[in-house]
Protein backbone atom coordinates (compact mmCIF):
# COMPACT_ATOMS: atom_id res chain seq x y z
CA UNK A 1 0.00 0.00 0.00
CA UNK A 2 2.98 2.34 1.18
CA UNK A 3 4.41 1.67 -2.63
CA UNK A 4 0.94 2.60 -4.64
CA UNK A 5 1.17 5.84 -2.65
CA UNK A 6 4.38 6.42 -3.18
CA UNK A 7 3.79 6.11 -7.43
CA UNK A 8 0.48 8.50 -6.63
CA UNK A 9 2.85 10.95 -5.54
CA UNK A 10 5.64 10.31 -8.09
CA UNK A 11 3.79 10.59 -10.84
CA UNK A 12 2.61 14.04 -11.53
CA UNK A 13 6.08 15.42 -10.20
CA UNK A 14 7.30 13.03 -13.76
CA UNK A 15 4.34 14.67 -15.93
CA UNK A 16 5.78 17.75 -14.36
CA UNK A 17 9.06 17.11 -15.47
CA UNK A 18 8.44 16.29 -19.10
CA UNK A 19 6.73 19.93 -19.44
CA UNK A 20 9.40 22.12 -19.36
CA UNK A 21 11.14 20.14 -22.41
CA UNK A 22 7.84 20.20 -24.37
CA UNK A 23 7.65 24.11 -23.66
CA UNK A 24 11.08 24.57 -24.62
CA UNK A 25 11.02 22.83 -28.05
CA UNK A 26 7.67 25.25 -28.89
CA UNK A 27 9.81 28.01 -27.91
CA UNK A 28 12.57 27.07 -30.49
CA UNK A 29 10.47 25.71 -33.48
CA UNK A 30 7.39 27.42 -34.40
CA UNK A 31 4.66 25.81 -36.98
CA UNK A 32 3.49 27.92 -39.38
CA UNK A 33 0.56 26.69 -41.66
CA UNK A 34 -0.09 28.68 -45.23
CA UNK A 35 2.81 30.57 -45.03
CA UNK A 36 2.64 33.71 -47.50
CA UNK A 37 5.63 35.69 -47.03
CA UNK A 38 7.23 38.57 -49.11
CA UNK A 39 10.98 39.46 -49.10
CA UNK A 40 11.60 43.36 -49.75
CA UNK A 41 14.86 45.28 -50.32
CA UNK A 42 15.90 48.05 -48.02
CA UNK A 43 14.59 50.41 -50.43
CA UNK A 44 11.21 48.77 -50.11
CA UNK A 45 11.17 47.55 -53.71
CA UNK A 46 9.67 43.48 -53.95
CA UNK A 47 12.50 40.79 -54.25
CA UNK A 48 10.47 37.73 -53.95
CA UNK A 49 7.62 36.18 -52.58
CA UNK A 50 7.41 32.56 -51.15
CA UNK A 51 4.66 30.77 -50.70
CA UNK A 52 3.81 27.33 -48.78
CA UNK A 53 1.00 25.00 -47.25
CA UNK A 54 3.63 23.72 -44.18
CA UNK A 55 6.56 24.89 -42.79
CA UNK A 56 8.37 25.71 -39.23
CA UNK A 57 10.63 28.33 -38.06
CA UNK A 58 14.07 28.13 -36.05
CA UNK A 59 14.20 30.61 -33.56
CA UNK A 60 17.53 29.71 -32.58
CA UNK A 61 19.10 29.23 -36.11
CA UNK A 62 16.96 32.57 -37.46
CA UNK A 63 15.78 30.14 -40.69
CA UNK A 64 12.90 29.08 -42.15
CA UNK A 65 12.34 24.97 -43.41
CA UNK A 66 9.09 25.10 -45.99
CA UNK A 67 7.39 22.28 -47.94
CA UNK A 68 6.01 22.65 -50.97
CA UNK A 69 7.35 25.69 -52.02
CA UNK A 70 6.83 28.28 -54.80
CA UNK A 71 8.65 31.05 -55.09
CA UNK A 72 7.62 34.32 -57.00
CA UNK A 73 10.76 36.60 -57.97
CA UNK A 74 9.97 40.19 -58.79
CA UNK A 75 11.13 42.67 -61.02
CA UNK A 76 9.71 45.81 -60.43
CA UNK A 77 6.05 45.09 -59.50
CA UNK A 78 6.05 42.16 -62.36
CA UNK A 79 6.85 38.59 -61.60
CA UNK A 80 9.99 37.25 -63.59
CA UNK A 81 10.61 34.14 -62.63
CA UNK A 82 8.65 31.01 -60.39
CA UNK A 83 10.66 28.44 -58.64
CA UNK A 84 8.75 25.40 -57.07
CA UNK A 85 10.23 22.33 -55.38
CA UNK A 86 9.38 20.10 -52.85
CA UNK A 87 11.11 21.59 -49.96
CA UNK A 88 13.32 24.45 -48.92
CA UNK A 89 15.34 26.63 -46.63
CA UNK A 90 15.86 30.52 -46.03
CA UNK A 91 18.83 31.11 -44.13
CA UNK A 92 21.06 34.34 -43.47
CA UNK A 93 17.91 37.04 -42.72
CA UNK A 94 16.22 35.22 -45.15
CA UNK A 95 19.14 36.29 -47.91
CA UNK A 96 19.82 32.88 -48.93
CA UNK A 97 17.24 30.44 -50.32
CA UNK A 98 18.02 26.75 -50.80
CA UNK A 99 15.45 24.82 -52.36
CA UNK A 100 15.68 20.66 -52.71
CA UNK A 101 13.67 18.03 -55.03
CA UNK A 102 11.96 18.58 -58.15
CA UNK A 103 13.54 22.26 -58.70
CA UNK A 104 11.41 24.24 -61.53
CA UNK A 105 12.42 27.44 -62.39
CA UNK A 106 10.00 29.23 -65.12
CA UNK A 107 10.21 32.53 -67.36
CA UNK A 108 7.19 34.34 -66.84
CA UNK A 109 7.40 36.29 -70.05
CA UNK A 110 8.82 33.20 -72.21
CA UNK A 111 8.33 29.14 -72.27
CA UNK A 112 11.70 28.92 -70.89
CA UNK A 113 12.13 25.93 -68.19
CA UNK A 114 14.77 25.30 -66.28
CA UNK A 115 14.41 21.85 -63.70
CA UNK A 116 17.58 19.97 -61.01
CA UNK A 117 17.53 18.46 -58.15
CA UNK A 118 19.03 21.39 -56.04
CA UNK A 119 19.09 25.44 -56.32
CA UNK A 120 20.95 28.09 -54.41
CA UNK A 121 20.26 31.47 -54.69
CA UNK A 122 22.18 34.41 -53.01
CA UNK A 123 19.41 37.57 -53.53
CA UNK A 124 22.88 39.67 -53.02
CA UNK A 125 24.87 38.37 -55.62
CA UNK A 126 21.41 37.66 -57.63
CA UNK A 127 23.23 34.45 -58.73
CA UNK A 128 21.46 30.80 -59.12
CA UNK A 129 23.20 28.05 -58.80
CA UNK A 130 21.21 24.94 -59.86
CA UNK A 131 22.82 20.99 -59.58
CA UNK A 132 22.26 17.32 -60.28
CA UNK A 133 20.08 16.61 -63.96
CA UNK A 134 19.98 19.70 -65.06
CA UNK A 135 17.49 20.71 -67.73
CA UNK A 136 16.30 23.27 -70.03
CA UNK A 137 13.74 23.61 -72.40
CA UNK A 138 11.65 26.07 -74.52
CA UNK A 139 9.43 25.43 -77.70
CA UNK A 140 12.84 25.10 -79.71
CA UNK A 141 15.89 23.42 -77.71
CA UNK A 142 16.69 20.75 -74.72
CA UNK A 143 19.66 21.63 -73.15
CA UNK A 144 21.25 19.18 -70.10
CA UNK A 145 23.94 19.15 -67.40
CA UNK A 146 24.73 18.31 -64.57
CA UNK A 147 25.34 21.81 -63.19
CA UNK A 148 24.22 25.05 -64.34
CA UNK A 149 24.56 29.00 -63.54
CA UNK A 150 21.78 31.81 -64.03
CA UNK A 151 22.72 35.61 -63.45
CA UNK A 152 21.95 38.82 -63.56
CA UNK A 153 23.16 39.24 -67.19
CA UNK A 154 20.37 36.45 -68.33
CA UNK A 155 23.19 34.23 -69.48
CA UNK A 156 22.63 30.61 -68.45
CA UNK A 157 25.56 28.56 -68.34
CA UNK A 158 26.08 24.96 -68.47
CA UNK A 159 28.90 22.84 -67.47
CA UNK A 160 30.65 19.84 -69.07
CA UNK A 161 29.60 17.72 -70.12
CA UNK A 162 26.47 19.79 -72.14
CA UNK A 163 23.78 17.96 -74.27
CA UNK A 164 22.21 20.13 -76.62
CA UNK A 165 19.23 18.91 -78.79
CA UNK A 166 17.24 21.51 -81.32
CA UNK A 167 14.02 19.81 -81.81
CA UNK A 168 11.81 19.43 -85.39
CA UNK A 169 8.55 20.56 -85.68
CA UNK A 170 6.97 17.28 -83.74
CA UNK A 171 9.32 17.94 -81.02
CA UNK A 172 11.68 15.20 -82.75
CA UNK A 173 15.62 15.23 -82.00
CA UNK A 174 16.97 17.15 -85.43
CA UNK A 175 20.17 18.30 -84.38
CA UNK A 176 22.59 17.66 -81.39
CA UNK A 177 26.16 18.90 -80.19
CA UNK A 178 27.90 17.67 -77.02
CA UNK A 179 30.67 20.04 -75.58
CA UNK A 180 32.44 20.66 -72.03
CA UNK A 181 30.50 24.25 -71.60
CA UNK A 182 27.28 25.47 -73.38
CA UNK A 183 25.63 29.47 -72.86
CA UNK A 184 22.76 30.50 -73.87
CA UNK A 185 21.20 34.13 -73.81
CA UNK A 186 17.98 34.99 -72.79
CA UNK A 187 17.17 37.58 -73.97
CA UNK A 188 18.37 37.11 -77.44
CA UNK A 189 17.79 33.33 -77.22
CA UNK A 190 21.33 32.54 -78.50
CA UNK A 191 23.71 29.64 -77.99
CA UNK A 192 27.23 29.23 -77.65
CA UNK A 193 29.64 26.68 -76.93
CA UNK A 194 33.21 26.40 -75.86
CA UNK A 195 35.47 23.51 -75.31
CA UNK A 196 39.09 23.08 -73.48
CA UNK A 197 40.33 19.93 -74.12
CA UNK A 198 37.91 18.30 -76.36
CA UNK A 199 36.69 19.21 -80.15
CA UNK A 200 32.51 19.97 -80.35
CA UNK A 201 31.02 17.26 -81.38
CA UNK A 202 27.52 17.85 -83.39
CA UNK A 203 25.39 15.15 -84.98
CA UNK A 204 22.62 15.55 -87.36
CA UNK A 205 19.30 13.75 -87.38
CA UNK A 206 17.36 12.84 -90.53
Amino acid sequence: MNNIFKLIILFPILIVGCTPNLIEENKIKQKIDNLDMIIYSEKGDKIYSIISPNSTYDKIQLNFNLKKTTINIFEGEDIRYVINSDSSKLTNNNEIVELNGNVQLRSLNKNDILNGDYLIWNINKTKYELTGNVRFENNNIILKSPKANLGEDNIIEFFNPVQYLIKGKNNDKKYEINSENAYYNIKTESISFSSKDKRVRSVIYF
